[in-house]
């Protein structure tokens, strides 16, 4: 079975409903990334996404793109918030990625109010996404980001741009947050309205490490690990219409969750859906 594709916003690329999420590569050698390479070709993955943030996933993914940048959706983000940083920045992703142009740039964990401010003002990081638009060098521009205020935050972010794409968490827990779930719901309304590609993180999470544990994977959280589990988790974000689900940041992880999502998607009910937290003691990664 294939992972079905997605028409991804005004792009109009119909991506894979599951993203690879390049911090997977941010600490793996070229030999590993290579391997994750035949993973993504064989079930026909066919977007990336990472960031200049990701170690050195950029420099892992460029060596792919000498032979197969025609068979990706390519999109990096910059995590400067100045006008001169980011510029100089999306040309250090463009020489580290060993390509021309990307489909995507993304402001890159915009949630914090000051950030907020500098980065979409006068002489902030947005001009220079603009720019680099205009220049050819970018097809598109999005803004991602994390915690329970992201939701709000990136509504507020399409009220000042017109971003192609937003990145923030969705999975059951976070369906059932008091004030993210209507928030998040209520920024999925506008971006339909728009036609503004959703994409969606911490899918498989399960919750933070236990203080002292043993960091079995290289998420900075702990994630589902069983494919019993992995599967109901992946099949209840991909049954939503329209969301697009980006790979855990764990190289071991990703062929269960591509497995999953080549399955037929059969979105699990609410009692399976709350069985699987009660068994794995889903919580909050961002605090309260």
């Amino acid at each position: 079975m294939a992972i079905e594709k997605r028409v991804f916003g005004r792009s109009g690329h119909r991506s894979t409903a599951v993203i690879f999420g390049g911090a997977a590569l941010g600490r793996v050698d070229q030999g590993v990334a290579d391997r994750v390479l035949d993973v993504l070709l064989e079930h026909g993955v066919n977007h990336i996404d990472t960031a200049a943030r990701y170690g050195d996933a950029e420099l892992r993914i460029g060596k792919w793109m000498d032979s197969h940048r025609d068979k990706f959706f390519l999109a990096s983000k910059t995590g400067e918030r100045d006008y001169t940083g980011a510029r100089d920045g999306i040309r250090r992703s463009l020489e580290r990625l060993r390509t021309d142009r990307l489909d995507l740039i993304q402001l890159h964990a915009l949630f914090h109010p000051d950030e907020w401010e500098k980065a979409l003002g006068a002489g902030g990081a947005l001009e220079a996404c603009i720019e680099a638009r205009e220049a050819g060098l970018v097809k598109h521009i999005g803004v991602t980001g994390h915690g329970w205020t992201v939701a709000a935050m990136h509504r507020r972010s399409l009220q000042r741009f017109d971003f192609d794409s937003v990145l923030m968490p969705w999975n059951w827990f976070a369906a059932n947050h008091a004030t993210y779930a209507p928030d998040f719901r209520r920024t999925l309304e506008l971006c339909e309205q728009r036609n503004v590609a959703v994409q969606t993180i911490k899918g498989v999470a399960r919750g933070p490490w236990a203080a002292g544990a043993e960091r079995t994977r290289s998420t900075w959280y702990q994630p589902l690990e069983a494919m019993a589990d992995i599967r109901p988790a992946v099949h209840w974000v991909l049954s939503q219409p329209g969301l697009f689900l980006c790979a855990p940041g764990d190289v071991t992880l990703l062929p269960l969750v591509l497995q999953a999502a080549a399955e037929p998607i059969v979105r699990p009910d609410d009692a399976t859906m709350q069985a699987l937290g009660e068994r794995t003691g889903l919580s909050s990664i961002f605090g309260l």
